[in-house]
C-alpha cells in the first residue's frame, strides 16, 4: 500500500501552514513552521509570484496533506465527488472526511492521521463489531467505530481515553472515549470541517 515516508514538517513548510501532521508537535514550539517560515529546499525562500495554476496546484496539495492521501487515489475521491449530487468541491471534502483513519483521529483515539492510519492497519479497530484494518474504507451514518477489545488495556489506548485535550469532536460524530467508541450519527457537513479549505480552487485545477 502506497503511502509517504518521508520528513511530515517537510510538507507543512512546503505549504506555509500548520497541516497538524505531527499531533501535539504541532501546537508547541517545537513546530518546524514556527522555526522556519521558508519553504524547504535550496530556493525555499525566493519570493515568488503565485498565478492562478500555482493557487490550484497548492490548494489541491495541501488537502492531498492534511488528509494523508496520494495523488492517484485523490483524483479518485475527486471523479466520485463529481458523480454526485451537489457541489464537487463540498462532496470531495466531505468523502475525505468519512475516511476511517480521519475518524479514529476525530475521535481522538490517534495524535494524528498518520498515527490513525498506522493503527487502523494494525488491525486495532472494528466498524459494527467487525475488524477493519482499512484506512480508506468510508463510514456511514449508523456505523459503530470501535477499539478492538483486546487492545482496550494498551497503554496507548488507556493514554488517549484518559486525555482531555486532543481534536475537537465533530457534531456528525458521537464519541464516547471512555468506552473507545464512536458512532456516526450523520452525514458531515461543510461547516463541520474545521482547516480553512478553498476547495473551489481544486475543482477548477481538475476541470481544465
Amino acid at each position: 500500500m502506497a503511502r509517504y515516508t518521508g520528513p511530515a514538517c517537510k510538507l507543512c513548510r512546503r505549504e506555509g501552514k500548520k497541516l497538524y501532521l505531527k499531533g501535539d508537535r504541532c501546537v508547541t514550539g517545537k513546530c518546524a513552521v514556527e522555526r522556519r517560515t521558508s519553504a524547504p529546499g535550496q530556493h525555499g525562500a525566493d519570493v515568488k509570484k503565485m498565478r492562478e495554476y500555482g493557487m490550484q496546484m497548492r490548494e489541491k496539495q495541501t488537502a492531498k496533506r492534511y488528509y494523508g492521501v496520494l495523488e492517484r487515489q485523490f483524483r479518485n475521491y475527486y471523479e466520485e465527488a463529481d458523480r454526485k449530487e451537489g457541489m464537487t468541491g463540498e462532496n470531495l471534502l466531505i468523502l475525505l472526511e468519512r475516511r476511517l483513519d480521519n475518524v479514529v483521529y476525530r475521535m481522538g483515539m490517534a495524535e494524528c492521521r498518520r498515527d490513525a492510519r498506522q493503527l487502523v492497519l494494525h488491525g486495532h479497530f472494528t466498524v459494527n463489531g467487525k475488524k477493519v484494518n482499512v484506512p480508506s474504507f468510508i463510514v456511514k451514518p449508523g456505523d459503530v467505530i470501535a477499539v478492538k477489545e483486546s487492545s482496550r488495556s494498551s497503554v496507548k489506548f488507556k493514554g488517549l481515553a484518559e486525555s482531555e485535550g486532543g481534536v475537537r469532536t465533530p457534531k456528525w460524530l458521537d464519541s464516547d472515549k471512555k468506552n473507545f467508541t464512536a458512532k456516526v450519527v450523520a452525514m458531515p457537513a461543510r461547516e463541520d470541517i474545521d482547516f480553512e479549505f478553498n476547495e473551489q480552487l481544486i475543482v477548477e485545477l481538475y476541470s481544465k
